[in-house]
């Protein structure tokens, strides 16, 4: 067992990265269905420094759900450490990892402990050390439950209907914006593990990297547009998004699917008038379909690529390194 104390980093006061505070507080306690993790590293996500810079309301909750201080963080590789005696998945000693009560600003992950419901956790790929696993999560489910299984009923806070992946195989040709990063890196591999034709965008220096991940085309944003050099779509996964998300409607076939990650705002006369379909969904926490990853992850199907690391004492500078930008894969912080 833990002893009483752990470290922790805390926002006391929104602001920069500078601060985040190394602090000293009591190791949680797991409540019902739950079990307490020994956290071994913890994956970096915008959410975090949303946090941090003053969002305090996730999208679809009516209030502010943030109390200062708070423990940022949603992703956590780590080994079991106490179970409640409700769960019956998991035992001590166990190697897990997951996504921590998103949508929410409550998983508290960056610490040496955290409690964790069962629900969100799935058993560590046994050939991925803890520092990649904790880069998946997030990235990992934002990918799945845009292009293969939303796998929850919840409504979205973006739109009145519900998001509808859609249907990959050979045939069909996916781009994908902002390639190189934690979500595109894993949307470019799940899309070729469907059997579908992939265009990734992203800066040169990302090219040889993208195409080891099995991209059949590349274009370098910085040279070209891709709006101009690309037609008749399936799909396309933007995880820029913002205003000039719309550009890609345009390189879409009647029919097609434009799915923007980050919110963007679209012409409702130009999407019908092109006879496409925009769509944005909210990830939500899945240690179902985390397992299911796992699973891609451990016979090598999919990889996940990381940026940098950081110690966790030295969470400043990881989101210093987040705010340059140009990320290829994600940002993991270790813990132990």
């Amino acid at each position: 067992m833990p002893t009483h104390t752990m470290r922790a980093v805390r926002i006391h006061e929104h602001g920069g990265p500078e601060v985040l505070r190394y602090d000293e507080v009591p190791v949680p306690e797991p409540r019902p269905g739950e079990v307490l993790v020994r956290v071994h590293a913890v994956g970096v996500n915008p959410p975090d420094w949303y946090l941090r810079g003053g969002m305090t309301t996730m999208p679809g909750k009516p209030e502010a759900t943030v109390e200062l201080p708070i423990i940022p963080g949603t992703d956590v590789s780590g080994v079991v450490a106490a179970v409640t005696p409700d769960v019956d998945d998991f035992a001590v000693g166990d190697e897990v990892f997951g996504m921590l009560r998103f949508p929410g600003f409550d998983g508290s992950a960056y610490a040496e402990y955290v409690a964790a419901p069962a629900s969100d956790l799935a058993p560590k790929p046994a050939g991925v050390d803890h520092v990649h696993a904790a880069g998946v999560p997030m990235a990992g489910l934002t990918a799945w439950q845009y292009l293969i299984e939303v796998g929850h009923d919840h409504p979205s806070p973006f739109q009145e209907a519900r998001h509808r992946p859609t249907a990959l195989g050979a045939g069909t040709t996916v781009l994908v914006n902002g390639a190189a990063g934690g979500v595109g890196h894993f949307a470019l591999q799940l899309a070729k593990w469907k059997g579908a034709r992939v265009i990734a965008v992203a800066s040169g220096a990302h090219e040889s990297f993208l195409r080891e991940l099995g991209a059949d085309e590349f274009i370098d944003y910085t040279k070209s547009r891709p709006e101009e050099l690309v037609q008749d779509l399936d799909l396309v996964l933007d995880t820029v998004g913002g205003p000039g998300s719309r550009r890609f409607l345009r390189t879409l076939k009647r029919g097609g699917s434009h799915f923007p990650v980050f919110y963007a705002d679209f012409d409702e006369e130009e999407v019908a008038k092109l006879g496409v379909t925009v769509s944005i969904s909210q990830v939500r926490s899945n240690g179902a379909q985390l397992a299911e990853l796992g699973r891609l992850l451990d016979e090598g199907t999919v990889r996940v690529a990381i940026d940098s690391t950081f110690p966790l004492a030295d969470a400043r500078a990881a989101h210093e390194r987040a705010a340059r930008g140009h990320i290829q894969g994600k940002i993991v912080l270790t813990a132990a």
